[in-house]
């Protein structure tokens, strides 16, 4: 089992996604901006971590919003979405392909990876002022 993290920045009402390289892993596919943990490594930090690493930002980590444990073909993984806000910077594309700022509404417009799909019904039925 590998532990993921990843997360759901919002700001006025919409949501951080981003799309994976297309030479990656489900490239082309959007997700949430996040990775794997490092050995010792908390998941708050790896989060932090990794959106420094992907994005290029500081963010400030709130509380779990979604956990899923997903096997693809290649990879189990255990993955916690947290809450986060954007702290220092904007958002700059240093691994991903594309950014967009969507509302909830309009995650069914993308395709996802498949392990996001039980966690963007749960975004799908949460109250708006979540995003906020």
């Amino acid at each position: 089992m590998t532990e993921v993290v990843a997360a759901l920045i919002a700001e006025r009402g919409k949501i951080l996604i981003c799309r994976r390289p297309p030479d990656k892993a489900r490239g082309g596919l959007w997700e949430f901006v996040g990775g794997k943990t490092e050995p010792g490594e908390s998941p708050e930090a790896a989060l932090g971590r990794e959106c420094c690493e992907e994005l290029g930002v500081e963010i400030s980590v709130g509380a779990p919003f979604a956990e899923v444990t997903h096997a693809y073909e290649d990879i189990t993984v255990h993955l916690t979405l947290f809450r986060a806000k954007i702290a220092k910077g904007a958002p700059r594309l240093l691994e991903h392909t594309q950014l967009r700022w969507i509302t909830p509404a309009e995650v069914g417009d993308y395709e996802f990876c498949p392990a996001d799909e039980e966690i963007l019904a749960k975004i799908k039925a949460a109250d708006v002022a979540l995003f906020d």
